[in-house]
């Protein structure tokens, strides 16, 4: 049952429960553009004699939506108490039948209040698609592929509202579905924005946000006017927070947590929060991350997509406490939560390369009204501290590179790889595979260097190394670094194909010493013949 498959008893999750309780989101936004759209349709009144009057709904559903459209909330829960076969088979039918948008968007809020009322109505619809043997979702998904934005937005509302407060789990497919389109409206408002921020050169990349391109020279969006453009930014900004909610209820779930894995929800969630979007934004998709770190698997898991650098650097640039409480509390799952104790200090040590100490150092000096933030901080001090003093040169170096964020730091010095060179074959070449796909795929000049440096250290140091290089395809990579743009990138990569062919010499040498010593007897004792 959906209920029961929250995450036990953790205090925790608790307080999530109660803090995504919708009436309380609503009331935060109740000047959003979704809510501000509700409160208009809710004034307005639909024509069912007309819709009934040309067949287009029966005797039936006209009575009931009639009588249902009442605003005394008393004469409405008798009728759904008398009739609840009716209600769903009738909101059913005209979700189905109904074309012109404007009425779907007032039986939508109709829908939403009604379930917002009482949560456990969402059973009246199982009940029905039970007795009628049919899917309850069906109705409701195929709305998601209307254009217009209020109608999918409230329809994906009122998904997670039932796939999260009735006893019956939603179906894997249809699960799979509806987390796959929350992952790709995700995705789609992200392209909004960055061909927004395109569309103003003027404000550096960290900077942008819908608000600066409205406000500046460049602020006319797509050769729009200026008020439209304002509307275009709010609406885009709006939906992309109400399918974050819509995440902030589903991964409550641990079935549906899972089951967003699977989709790539993680990597989706990450990429937009790499985009510098507004705190509300960050807030949201932090707190959908930290919902996900309660269980131990995913939160072993987690780091794998990088998540610690991504949230360090929001944290470094936070000015909202909601934003720095919610990644305070996601790093602290990340070390508390997983069976795995390795994984826990691989996740400190990952927290102490992303320079999350100094952060906490600054956090320690400002005072919060959340005494959670507090403990977080403390408790995030201690376990990393301790981390650094049990940290071995090779832990930091191997961290360092999983990070993806190479830096001259201590462990690039010649003592290092006479000592660990080695070490890098371990896990089938994992730390090796990862510098060559840096070295294929990142754009940043330092890592580039640091990683051509580390290969040719390794070549030198190992003397396997340029066999091994040569077969993960490394050498090309490097060599096609000569002709890099920065003068200190082509530097280091031209002293990393120098160690690959010293070494290449060096073993010529010795192959030529050898068969010039396995000659010379044979040599001798055939001149001896001769004579």
């Amino acid at each position: 049952m959906a209920s029961n498959l929250t995450a036990g008893a953790d205090p925790k999750i608790k307080e999530i429960i109660t803090s995504l309780d919708d009436d309380k989101i609503d009331m935060l936004a109740a000047t959003s553009v979704l809510q501000q759209r509700a409160t208009d349709i809710r004034s307005q009144r639909v024509n069912w004699q007309s819709y009934f009057q040309s067949q287009m709904i029966s005797q039936e559903d006209y009575n009931f939506i009639v009588a249902f459209g009442v605003p005394d909330g008393a004469k409405r829960e008798a009728l759904l108490h008398r009739d609840r076969h009716q209600c769903a088979q009738t909101f059913l039918n005209l979700l189905g039948h109904v074309s012109k948008d404007q009425t779907l968007q007032y039986i939508l809020v109709l829908l939403d209040d009604m379930l917002q009322e009482d949560r456990s109505r969402v059973e009246i619809f199982h009940e029905y698609a039970n007795k009628k043997k049919e899917s309850v979702w069906g109705p409701f998904l195929n709305l998601l592929n209307r254009q217009d934005g209020f109608i999918t937005n409230m329809t994906s509302r009122i998904i997670a509202k039932i796939a999260c407060w009735s006893q019956t789990p939603m179906e894997r497919s249809d699960l799979h579905f509806y987390l796959t389109w929350l992952k790709d409206q995700l995705k789609t408002q992200e392209n909004k924005y960055k061909m927004a921020c395109s569309a103003s050169p003027n404000i550096a990349p960290k900077k942008r946000c819908c608000i600066d391109i409205i406000h500046g020279a460049n602020s006319i969006l797509f050769g729009m006017s200026l008020a439209d453009a304002a509307k275009v930014a709010q609406e885009n900004n709006e939906y992309i927070q109400s399918v974050a909610r819509c995440l902030q209820m589903m991964l409550r779930i641990d079935e549906y947590r899972f089951a967003f894995v699977s989709v790539d929800g993680i990597s989706t969630l990450l990429s937009v929060l790499s985009g510098r979007v507004n705190f509300q934004v960050q807030y949201q998709l932090i707190f959908c991350l930290w919902v996900l770190t309660f269980n131990p698997l995913l939160a072993e898991k987690m780091n794998k997509f990088n998540v610690i650098p991504i949230l360090a650097d929001i944290l470094s640039d936070s000015v909202k406490e909601k934003v720095t409480r919610i990644i305070l509390a996601v790093f602290r799952n990340l070390i508390e939560k997983p069976d795995d104790q390795q994984v826990a200090k691989e996740h400190c040590i990952a927290m102490v390369q992303c320079k999350v100490l100094k952060q906490l150092a600054i956090l320690e000096q400002r005072k919060f009204d959340d005494e959670d933030v507090t403990q977080d901080v403390e408790f995030l001090t201690e376990k990393l501290q301790s981390s650094v003093q049990d940290l071995s040169s090779f832990d930091e170096y191997a961290t360092e590179v999983k990070s993806g964020r190479l830096e001259w730091s201590p462990v690039h010095k010649s003592k290092f790889w006479r000592e660990n060179a080695q070490r890098l074959n371990e896990k089938n070449y994992e730390l090796l595979r990862i510098l060559i796909h840096l070295l294929e795929t990142s754009k940043d000049p330092l890592v580039l260097s640091v990683a051509s440096f580390d290969i040719g250290e390794y070549v030198r140091h190992y003397p396997r190394g340029k066999h091994v290089i040569e077969q993960l395809g490394g050498k090309q990579l490097v060599m096609q670094l000569l002709a890099h743009e920065d003068p200190n990138v082509r530097y280091e990569a031209l002293l990393a194909v120098q160690k690959l062919m010293v070494h290449n010499w060096e073993y010529l040498g010795r192959q030529l010493e050898k068969e010039q010593s396995t000659e010379k007897p044979s040599g001798g004792s055939a001149v001896a013949g001769k004579a």
